[in-house]
């Protein structure tokens, strides 16, 4: 009994470092909400994994680095009127965001060693975390991959890259936090799925096919046109919908299709929860997964009102930034969901 005792302490111990884990990874996507809305993005035009954790210290070393970024196509094509003080605006806010990601470094690689000297983490579940470790250093090859398309000719940021950059950081965050809910809530040897488990499955991953759609539209900038709700202009379907070829192309690289995609994704997703939520209410469904059934309606109606003002208003960035934010709270709530329903 004792051994049981120090063994769920020793999980929760874990479990709480990777909830703290999970909640930079949050900043980390919400910070970079901010900087691709500020236009701050391709301010770095650099990638220092050790020496850039310090910033410049004087004011020969500003000059460099915006002598540096005076070679860019931002600054050439868009910025040519900053000097070195408007150019500081802008890059300390990527200098935050890379400062961050490597913070989250340090943050999960010192309790993971010191659980190991410890033993809270076994042997056999070395890889599980060391898996995590290294998805989080590709995430940072796979941020400088994308600011890498925003550095030669257009400058903007490819919006394939840094759509796979926002899914990459889901995911990361995805799988820390579904080893964190396993530690939390261990199945026992007679748990099965729960009958409500595929269709919980089937709704998650229409929030994440949702999310994903707003990735294009957020590298394509497409929120900044069509700025009226529910029509799109004066038309259902306005012009230019299927304009490009081949016909795949306009699902990624036409902003009218894309922004046409993630709204009626967008009212697909909440009619889809209205109705889960619906009938989950007279369903026998485990303690834990009912308050989350709730919370996944409250959230689903304070992001399509967030979304619909955020197109309305034309993509200001702090409701920008917070429409991502509460995305990434959606998506919780539903991996949430699925893990209480997995093994019920």
């Amino acid at each position: 009994m004792d051994d049981d005792v120090e063994k769920y302490a020793q999980d929760r111990a874990v479990a709480t470092w990777l909830l703290i884990c999970c909640g930079l990874v949050f900043a980390m996507v919400v910070l970079g909400g901010f900087t691709r809305l500020t236009g701050s993005g391709l301010s770095i035009v650099d990638w220092r994994p050790l020496m850039g954790i310090l910033p410049p210290m004087s004011g020969a070393e500003w000059q460099r680095v915006f002598e540096l970024y005076q070679q860019s196509p931002e600054f050439q094509n868009i910025n040519s009127h900053m000097d070195v003080d408007a150019f500081k605006g802008i890059y300390w806010l990527e200098y935050l965001h890379r400062l961050l990601g490597r913070t989250i470094g340090v943050v999960f690689l010192v309790p993971f060693i010191v659980f190991v000297i410890r033993g809270y983490i076994q042997k056999s579940e070395w890889p599980k975390y060391l898996l995590m470790f290294i998805l989080g250093g590709l995430q940072g090859l796979l941020g400088w991959y994308m600011v890498k398309s925003g550095l030669v000719d257009v400058p903007r940021v490819s919006q394939y890259r840094l759509t796979a950059h926002l899914v990459a950081a889901f995911l990361i965050y995805a799988y820390m936090f579904w080893v964190a809910m396993s530690l939390l809530f261990p199945a026992n040897a007679s748990a099965a799925k729960h009958p409500w488990y595929g269709r919980t499955l089937a709704l998650a991953a229409l929030v994440s096919v949702t999310i994903i759609s707003g990735g294009f539209v957020a590298g394509l900038r497409a929120g900044k046109i069509y700025n009226t709700f529910p029509m799109m202009g004066d038309y259902w379907l306005p012009p230019g919908l299927m304009a490009l070829e081949p016909f795949w192309r306009n699902f990624f690289d036409n902003m009218t299709t894309v922004q046409f995609d993630h709204r009626w994704l967008a009212l697909l997703t909440f009619t889809a929860i209205l109705v889960y939520w619906f009938h989950a209410r007279k369903a026998d469904l485990p303690k834990r997964a009912r308050p989350a059934v709730n919370a996944l309606l409250h959230t689903s109606v304070l992001q399509v009102a967030l979304g619909i003002a955020t197109v309305l208003l034309a993509v200001p960035v702090l409701l920008g930034a917070l429409h991502q934010a509460v995305a990434m709270l959606l998506f919780t709530v539903a991996l949430y969901l699925v893990h209480a329903l997995r093994r019920a």
